[in-house]
């Protein structure tokens, strides 16, 4: 099964054709989120692999909002076993998951927690460290080829300590300085209510797609793109690319039963310590170019994942 982040971006896929014909206007939006989000903060050091470090932070910033986040997927990828990594992550999602045992959920998903507030006490070099580590593991799940990963440093021997040696000191401190921005400027915006991350949606079923973060009703997704090309200065203006905004718009079609009560989406761009937001409304209706009923774009959306993407990726 595809996922939602590969469809968008497949401009032949049927969905993202359906979405940008169902949504045409865009070019608005992008433009006030160039101009809200400022000049860039926290510049990406040179030689910084952009996935793997956006795939760091991704998991600290859920820390800091989920006291019981996922560490599901570094376990998956681990158990794939396309690195010599075993002894070490195990090592690693063992100490994080303290307490917790992995287990199966209904639909076979594996299943792992860890409680971030176990560990206040360590400091910002081990977070960004465990984070990182935690990143390479998921690229063991999601990536097509590993042979030019990290992992592949390490061996059956290695430990915990090894693993969390791989990210360099300028990748560490890179982790940091986005983490202080994301507190001051993050974490404030985010509404009063029930907080989760990693979430899937009842269309999950249909296309993979998994979320960061909803708080309160709002669905945040995480951004740590350098943003656009560099001007004459070096500096950089922040970007939001077409199939962002369909990725949004995706992740509210497929909460088909309304499970999480969305009622916004918003954009964190990490670099930028930008937060964007709109209802789903204002969002739908202004790509739309007239106003929208969002229960019935959920079930043209659903017949769409079940009856024309499949025949498309066979």
């Amino acid at each position: 099964m595809s996922a939602l982040t590969y469809e968008v971006k497949d401009a032949r896929s049927p969905v993202a054709v359906w979405l940008r014909t169902t949504f045409p206007e865009y070019r608005e939006i992008q433009a006030e989120f160039r101009v809200g989000a400022g000049p860039q903060r926290v510049v990406m050091p040179a030689g910084v692999a952009p996935g793997t470090q956006g795939a760091a932070i991704d998991f600290w910033l859920r820390m800091l909002v989920d006291p019981h986040p996922s560490i599901a997927l570094p376990l998956v990828g681990l158990l794939s076993r396309r690195a010599p990594c075993v002894r070490a992550g195990r090592e690693l999602l063992r100490e994080l998951a303290v307490g917790e045992q992995p287990h199966r959920t209904g639909s076979g998903e594996v299943e792992l927690r860890m409680r971030p507030a176990g560990f206040a006490h360590c400091s910002d070099e081990w977070w960004a460290r465990v984070c990182y580590a935690l990143a390479l593991l998921v690229e063991l799940y999601r990536a097509a080829s590993v042979e030019h990963s990290r992992l592949m440093r390490l061996d059956e021997s290695s430990g915990a300590a090894d693993l969390l040696g791989l990210a360099t000191d300028v990748e560490v401190a890179d982790l940091v300085a986005m983490r202080d921005l994301a507190v001051e400027r993050l974490l404030p915006g985010l509404p009063a209510g029930p907080v989760t991350t990693g979430m899937t949606f009842d269309g999950s079923a249909d296309l993979k797609a998994d979320a960061d973060l909803i708080a309160g009703g709002m669905l945040v997704d995480f951004k740590a793109g350098q943003g656009g090309k560099p001007r004459t200065d070096g500096s950089r203006t922040a970007s939001l690319a077409r199939s962002d905004l369909d990725q949004l718009l995706g992740y509210a079609l497929m909460d088909y039963s309304n499970r999480y009560g969305l009622h916004t989406v918003a954009v964190y761009a990490a670099r930028f310590g930008h937060l964007a937001t709109w209802s789903i409304a204002e969002l739908g209706q202004r790509m739309a170019g007239h106003s929208i009923d969002v229960a019935r774009l959920r079930t043209e959306f659903a017949q769409l994942l079940r009856g024309q993407l499949p025949p498309y990726q066979s």
